[in-house]
């Protein structure tokens, strides 16, 4: 009696573990997990990388100017004569633009002077403007830039050379 009682309780054991183990709901979503993976990854995924890549060219773009403004006020206040100092501005300039990856061929440079240009002790301005293309859009129409990154540098021309 003891020992068909044990018998009993364990089949009834082996048929619950029988369905805990494999209930009938898990036969209808096998497999889906992978596909909610990679649908949900690139649809997330996709965007998150656009963004960093966009965040990257604005950040290269910003050096570039802080760079190309940079150099083209010192060089232009070593300079002997105000059209020597605007060449050399220029080229100093297109090359720092051009180290980043940007067309030098785009830059927009302004140079101001606080008194005459080149007098010992006044201030030389330089302003430079990059458009910045966005990234993985051909440009229609020459038109592809998200925007124009701008800065400005002084440099002071020595008063005693």
């Amino acid at each position: 009696m003891l020992l068909s009682r044990i018998d009993s309780l364990a089949e009834a054991l082996r048929g619950r573990v029988r369905l805990a183990a494999c209930p009938e709901s898990a036969d209808r979503e096998r497999g889906s997990a992978v596909l909610e993976f990679v649908v949900l990854g690139l649809l997330l995924l996709v965007p998150m990388v656009y963004i960093i890549i966009t965040a990257a060219q604005l950040q290269g773009g910003s050096f570039a100017v802080v760079g190309a403004a940079d150099q083209a006020a010192k060089v232009y206040v070593e300079a002997e004569a105000p059209g020597e100092g605007q060449a050399r501005a220029r080229q100093a300039a297109a090359v720092a633009v051009a180290d980043f990856g940007f067309d030098p061929a785009t830059l927009e440079m302004s140079i101001s002077c606080s008194e005459v240009c080149l007098t010992p002790g006044s201030f030389v301005t330089v302003s430079i403007s990059v458009p910045v293309p966005l990234p993985l859009v051909p440009s229609f129409g020459g038109n592809s830039s998200m925007g124009v990154v701008h800065s400005t540098s002084t440099q002071i021309v020595e008063r005693f050379g």
